[in-house]
C-alpha cells in the first residue's frame, strides 16, 4: 500500500513539472515571437522568416504563432494554414496561458500577451502547442518510472517479508523449545533468543517451573494422604482378620472396608490425574512398563496354571506419567488373570497417531449389554469374587485424563474379554 501511495505521489509530482515545462516552453517561444514582432510591425509577413522553427512551416504540425494587428488584420505561421487561433476572452497585462481549441479541433495550449510598441502600434501576440505533445511526454515518463516503482515494490514486499519472517523467527522457534521442554524438563535458554524476547523466555521459565511445582506438590500430597490412610486402612483389616479368626462375622465390614479402600485409590488417582494430565511433562515408555507387569504377572498366573502371552514393539513412548500407565495396565490384567480359564494376552503396538494395547482372555467374557454396568464407578458383574468393582472406573478415569480412550469388548481370538487402550502420542 505505501509503494503504492508513493508511486501515485510522485507520478503526481512529475506530471506537474512536466506540465511546468511545457508551460515555460511556450512562454519561451511567446518571447521569443514578441522580439521578432519588435523589428517587424512594419513588415508582419517578414515574421514567418525570423520564426525559422520547422514546425511552423508543416501544416497542422502541433506549434503555431499568431499576430493581430489593433485594425483586426492577423498575420499566422505557415503551420495553421488557413486556420486561427482563438484568443482569451479575458486580457491581461500579463501573458495569458489557457487551453483552447486549433485547427480540426485539435486541444491546444496557448499563451497570449496584448503589447503596445514604441512606434504606437498594438499587437495581440500568440503561441500555441498541442497538448498531445504534453501527453505524449506525460506517457514516456510514466512508462520509464513503472518498471523502476515495479522493482521497488518488490523489494519492498520481500523486505517486509524478510522482516516479519526475522521478527516471527524467534517466537516460532520459543514455541516449538516450550512445547519440548516439557518432555525434557529443561530450561529455555535467554541468550539463545534476541535481546527483545529474552525477557519473556525469562517468564516462560518461571512459568513453566511453577507449574511443575504444582504438579510435583499436588502428586506428592496425593502420595502422603494416601501413605497416610493406608497405615488406619491396614490396622481396621488386621483387627477384621482377628475378629474373623475367632468367629465373628466380618463379611459386611470386611466388603465395607475394601470400598473404601477402593474409592480412596480411585479418587486419589483422579486427583494424581488430573493434575499432571495437561502439566506434565513426564514421558513413559510403555514397552518397559509391559514388561515389568508382565513379570509380575506371569508369576501371579503360574501359580494358578495359567499362561500370559506379552507382546510388545519396543520404544513405545507415550506421554503420561508411568505410575498412572502401570495402574491402569495392572488393573486390567489382574482382572484378566482373575477372571480367565488358562489363558490371557497383551499386545501392545505402535500406530501413526497413537499406541494401541489390548489385553485379551479366555473366559467367559461380559455380554454386550453389560459392558456399561462393568465400566461403572462400583458395578459388579459377579459378586461370588471378592472385589469392589472399582478397578475398570479407576482406569478408566486415569485414560480420560490423558485424553485417551477405553473400549471392552469380546476377544476375537480367545472367545473371552478384550480390553482396548488407545494413548494419542504428542511430539
Amino acid at each position: 500500500m505505501s509503494v503504492a501511495v508513493g508511486t501515485l505521489a510522485v507520478f503526481s509530482f512529475i506530471d506537474a513539472r512536466i506540465s511546468n515545462r511545457f508551460d515555460a516552453t511556450l512562454r519561451d517561444r511567446h518571447t521569443q515571437l514578441v522580439v521578432g514582432l519588435s523589428v517587424t510591425t512594419q513588415e508582419p509577413d517578414a515574421l514567418r522568416d525570423l520564426m525559422f522553427d520547422p514546425a511552423y512551416s508543416a501544416p497542422y504540425s502541433g506549434r503555431y504563432w499568431q499576430v493581430t494587428t489593433g485594425n483586426g488584420e492577423v498575420y499566422t505561421s505557415a503551420s495553421l494554414f488557413d486556420e486561427t487561433i482563438a484568443e482569451p476572452p479575458d486580457i491581461s497585462e500579463d501573458t495569458t496561458l489557457w487551453n483552447t481549441a486549433g485547427p480540426e479541433g485539435e486541444a491546444l495550449r496557448s499563451a497570449y500577451q496584448k503589447i503596445s510598441f514604441e512606434d504606437g502600434t498594438v499587437w495581440g501576440i500568440s503561441v500555441a502547442e498541442s497538448q498531445a505533445q504534453l501527453v505524449n511526454e506525460r506517457r514516456a515518463a510514466q512508462r520509464s518510472l513503472l518498471p523502476v516503482f515495479g522493482l521497488v515494490g518488490l523489494i519492498g514486499v520481500a523486505s517486509s517479508l524478510m522482516l516479519m519472517s526475522a521478527i516471527l523467527g524467534p517466537l516460532r522457534k520459543l514455541r516449538a523449545d516450550v512445547a519440548h521442554r516439557w518432555d525434557t524438563d529443561d530450561n529455555l535458554t535467554p541468550t539463545d533468543y534476541p535481546d527483545e524476547v529474552a525477557p519473556l523466555v525469562d517468564d516462560l521459565n518461571q512459568l513453566l517451573h511453577r507449574n511443575r511445582d504444582i504438579v510435583s506438590g499436588s502428586r506428592r500430597q496425593a502420595a502422603d494422604l494416601a501413605h497416610a490412610l493406608k497405615t488406619p486402612a491396614t490396622i481396621l483389616r488386621n483387627e477384621l482378620q482377628a475378629m474373623s479368626q475367632s468367629g465373628v462375622d466380618t463379611d459386611i465390614a470386611d466388603e465395607a472396608l475394601d470400598r473404601i479402600d477402593s474409592q480412596l485409590g480411585r479418587s486419589l488417582a483422579r486427583i494424581r490425574a488430573l493434575n499432571t494430565a495437561e502439566l506434565t511433562h513426564s514421558r513413559t515408555d510403555v514397552s518397559h512398563s509391559v514388561e515389568r507387569l508382565a513379570r509380575l504377572f506371569t508369576t501371579i498366573a503360574e501359580r494358578e496354571d495359567k499362561i500370559l502371552e506379552v507382546k510388545s514393539d519396543p520404544e513405545l513412548w507415550v506421554r503420561m506419567d508411568t505410575q498412572d500407565i502401570e495402574e491402569v495396565l495392572g488393573n486390567l490384567l489382574d482382572n484378566a488373570v482373575k477372571w480367565c480359564r488358562g489363558k490371557v494376552r497383551l499386545t501392545a503396538k505402535r500406530h501413526k497417531d497413537c499406541v494401541e494395547i489390548c489385553i485379551e482372555d479366555d473366559g467367559p467374557g461380559i455380554p454386550e449389554d453389560a459392558i456399561r454396568e462393568a465400566l461403572r464407578s462400583g458395578g459388579r458383574l459377579d459378586t461370588s469374587v471378592r472385589g469392589s468393582g472399582l478397578g475398570l472406573a479407576i482406569a478408566v478415569d486415569l485414560l480420560n485424563a490423558y485424553g485417551a480412550h477405553f473400549d471392552l469388548g469380546k476377544s476375537a481370538a480367545l472367545g473371552g474379554l478384550s480390553g482396548r487402550v488407545v494413548i494419542p502420542t504428542k511430539s
